[in-house]
């Protein structure tokens, strides 16, 4: 079983960096597929960025010039760096993977970490 923990998130002044961690423990081979994505109360859950293992990076032209979504297959690590913060990135965030193990293929999400900016 795989789990996700998302930890970095915090209150911040607009103008301010955050960088986010999503820590992936079990016996995992790879991720195929690593994404970050937030919710703000009341609003549907959207997709922030995604990166294909060997293929394409996506963001939300929201976050665009501004976050960077990366990953270390060896420490099982995902990361969200967030720089420039705006008071509408406030949301709870979330990672979201497609891992590769010994027992197959696994996706699923972490319980998220909370960004609130305020001016």
């Amino acid at each position: 079983q795989v789990q996700l923990v998302e930890s970095g998130g915090g209150l911040v002044q607009a103008g301010e960096s955050l960088r986010l961690t999503c820590a992936a423990s079990g016996n995992i081979f790879r991720f195929d597929e690593m994404a970050w994505y937030r919710q703000a109360p009341g609003s549907e859950r959207e997709l922030v960025a995604e990166k294909i293992s060997g293929g394409s990076t996506t963001y939300a032209d929201s976050v665009k010039g501004r976050f960077t979504i990366s990953g270390d297959n060896a420490k099982n690590m995902v990361y969200l760096q967030m720089n420039s913060l705006k008071p509408e990135d406030t949301a709870m965030y979330y990672c979201n993977v497609v891992a590769a193990g010994d027992w197959g293929t696994w996706h699923g999400w972490g319980q998220g970490t909370q960004v609130t900016v305020y001016s």
